[in-house]
Order: structure tokens, then sequence, then C-alpha cells
């Protein structure tokens, strides 16, 4: 039997701001990565949706990034590695404690926007995270894109490395994303994307945008919350994969 995660960015709302229905897609996804107030989240922010996910049984993972409120999270920023260090210690320790007392516990930790990027392709910074995971708690594993420097660092440092396939996300013909800056960069289409993403589990392929066949090696494949159509593509992807056969699982169990 195939069994597949799907993970999603969610309590990423700030104060009396809110972003995607977070409600919703914890009732579809199997793993959340909360963010740890970085990027977005608050304390408040951060706890209810920590209990959220413990109602449902899903898993919880550390959604950690630059310290970038202005720019959620999504514009480089110039930081050397042992403040990068600092800062994903920072988050893991809120996140720990969160999660904790919500009932629950998380399991691994995925970087978010531009720090996921940048660490992907840059060893250094790479290494500063996961130096910070190890530090704080060896047991957690890392989800990045797969042959990324980031899981190439996770692995020497000993952390489970996770490969992760992205379900609204175009590619670019090397496996990168296409930036966020280009269009078509980001799909919407619900049965698009949920046909997609049973190939991608399947046959282990995507096609990127010059129509080549991208190899896809995916543990957990991404949905992202702030899409407008997030929900009804987690469900799509659901139906169409359950319908398949296909058991939708956290990756940690």
């Amino acid at each position: 039997m195939t069994t597949i995660d799907l993970n999603s960015d969610l309590g990423e709302g700030y104060g009396a701001w809110t972003m995607g229905d977070d409600t919703a897609m914890l009732d579809v996804v199997s793993s959340a990565n909360i963010a740890c107030g970085f990027h977005a989240g608050d304390p408040t922010i951060m706890l209810a949706t920590s209990r959220a996910a413990a109602e449902r049984g899903v898993a919880v993972g550390a959604h950690v990034a630059y310290r970038d409120l202005a720019g959620f999270g999504r514009r480089p920023v110039s930081v050397t590695p042992d403040e990068l260090h600092a800062d994903v210690v920072h988050q893991l320790g809120a996140m720990l404690a969160t999660a904790h007392v919500a009932g629950t516990r998380i399991t691994y930790v995925k970087p978010h926007g531009a720090l996921y990027n940048t660490a992907c392709a840059d060893p250094v910074q790479a290494e500063a995270v996961t130096r910070a995971v190890a530090d704080v708690d060896p047991t957690l594993a890392v989800l990045a894109l797969p042959g990324s420097e980031l899981l190439l660092a996770a692995e020497r440092h000993g952390l489970r490395a996770v490969s992760e396939a992205f379900a609204d996300r175009a590619y670019e013909p090397d496996g990168s994303l296409v930036a966020r800056s280009r269009p078509g960069s980001v799909l919407h289409d619900p049965d698009q994307v949920a046909a997609r993403v049973l190939r991608m589990v399947t046959d282990g392929v995507a096609t990127a945008v010059d129509g080549s066949e991208v190899q896809v090696r995916a543990d957990s494949v991404c949905v992202h919350g702030d899409s407008p159509s997030a929900v009804a593509m987690a469900q799509a992807i659901c139906t169409l994969l359950t319908a398949q056969g296909i058991t939708i699982a956290p990756f940690s169990s």
C-alpha cells in the first residue's frame, strides 16, 4: 500500500490579521508546518493552531524563517551563519514549548520562503539551519527538496532527511521551484493539481515549465495554505489519491 504525507503551511496570521482557512486545511492534511513568529504567527496563533492539529491527530512541524514579518519571509535576508543558527534555535524553542502545552510535539522542521530556497541551494545557510536543529533536538526530521544542500547537511548532522514535492508550485528543469515573481509559478486549479500530485506519487515525475520531465522523489507533498484555492486543492488531492488506494498519513508516523 502506498502512503504519502500531505503538508501545509499554517498559523500564518498575526494578531487580528488572518491568512487562509487553517481549520478546513487541518481536516485534510496530515502534517502542519506552523509559523514560529518570524515571518508570521504569534504566541496565541501558534498555540491555537497546535491545539487544533493535536485534536485531529495532525503531525506538527516548526516552520522557521528569516526575521521578516513585513515581507512574509519571502525576501532574502543578509544574515551570518551564527545569527541564523541563533534565530532557528529561538524559533524551535518557542515551537517546542507551544506544542508541549498543546498536548503534542514537533517532529520535523521545514524552513519557509526565502530561507527554504536559500538553504536548499547554499551549503553555508544549510549548515547553520541543520546545526541549530541538531543542537536543539537531533530526533527532529528536516523537510526540503530532494538532493538539496539542506537535506545533505541534515544527513551530515545525523538528522532524518525527508524529501518534499510541491503540489501547487511550478518546477524548473533542474528540479528547483520557479520564482514567485514569474507568471505561472503558482498553480490554482484543483483538478490539475490533484492529477499532478497523483503522477508525482505514482510515477515520481512532474512536468517542468519548459515541458521537460523532472524526477520528483517525495515522502511529503506541500499545498500552500495561503492560496485562495488551497482548501479545494487539498481536498481534490485527498479525494483522488484515496480513490487510487493511496493512504495520506504523516511521514513521521
